[in-house]
């Protein structure tokens, strides 16, 4: 049975406010400029951490996969990147305050890591020697935040985390550049598994699981329209982008697992 309310959520990095339970996970009712806040205070701690954004897609693979529940119950920041999840606390009378998407989250920290002159890298990206999307975000992210210090770009080769040159090339790029900020974009959940050894070798760092959000900044895929992103339906935008590759998923794990969210909610809420 699915279980909504407060859960014990005391991290680094600020004051903590109870995590609310969904689809088995907690999520951190934060607003996105509180979630930039949180992580900011850590810096001044010297606490490093990860950040997660779960959406639909996300608690659907969790619930298969008990270790990837485990490795977001340890992340620091959870944040809900998923408007059926802010839906479904809402109707659960344990609501959550809006929806911290990643894809928003990597431009408000690349502004406050200008303005305090944090160190910043990317980690992804998709690896098209031609368009060469993860270099073209580091232009677009260095033009919209004058100042802001990028000190690695990497778009390791697929496999690389099983490859031991590979990885610990990965890990001496890393070290030496001694990034404050990693943006993660390998996706869910292969970059959250990354972030988890790669914070043993920059333990005060901060890493955030993007996703696509490297291609989104350099232009290499679109994102949907704010209206879209407003009212919930970024999801079909990005269905009907890549057909091929998410009609399948959608369909048969993700739009079935919002309904049996939000259906769970609304038992929640009755009783």
């Amino acid at each position: 049975m699915e279980r909504f309310g407060p859960a014990r959520a005391d991290r680094p990095g600020g004051a903590s406010r109870p995590r609310i339970r969904l689809g088995g996970i907690g999520i951190d009712p934060v607003t996105e400029s509180e979630a930039v806040g949180r992580v900011l205070e850590a810096f001044e701690s010297g606490d490093g951490g990860h950040i997660v954004t779960p959406n639909v897609d996300i608690l659907a693979t969790a619930r298969r996969r008990p270790e990837l529940r485990a490795v977001i119950e340890r992340a620091e920041l959870v944040v809900a990147d998923g408007a059926p999840l802010v839906w479904a606390a809402g109707l659960a009378k344990t609501p959550l305050p809006e929806r911290v998407a990643g894809s928003d989250l990597v431009w408000s920290l690349a502004e406050a890591a200008a303005e305090r002159g944090l160190r910043l890298a990317l980690l992804g990206g998709t690896p098209d020697s031609a368009a060469r999307p993860t270099e073209r975000a580091v232009e677009v992210l260095e033009e919209r935040h004058p100042g802001l210090k990028v000190v690695g770009a990497w778009c390791p080769p697929m496999g690389f985390s099983e490859d031991e040159a590979h990885w610990n090339a990965l890990v001496e790029r890393v070290q030496a550049a001694a990034p404050d900020l990693v943006y993660v974009g390998l996706g869910f959940p292969k970059q959250e598994f990354v972030i988890e050894r790669l914070r043993r070798e920059a333990p005060k760092a901060w890493f955030l699981g993007c996703g696509a959000s490297i291609d989104f900044i350099a232009g290499y895929r679109r994102r949907a329209p704010k209206w879209m992103q407003r009212s919930g339906t970024e999801w079909l935008f990005r269905m009907c982008s890549e057909p091929r590759r998410l009609v399948r998923r959608y369909l048969r794990d993700d739009v079935p697992e919002a309904l049996r969210l939000l259906a769970a909610a609304l038992r929640e809420r009755r009783r």
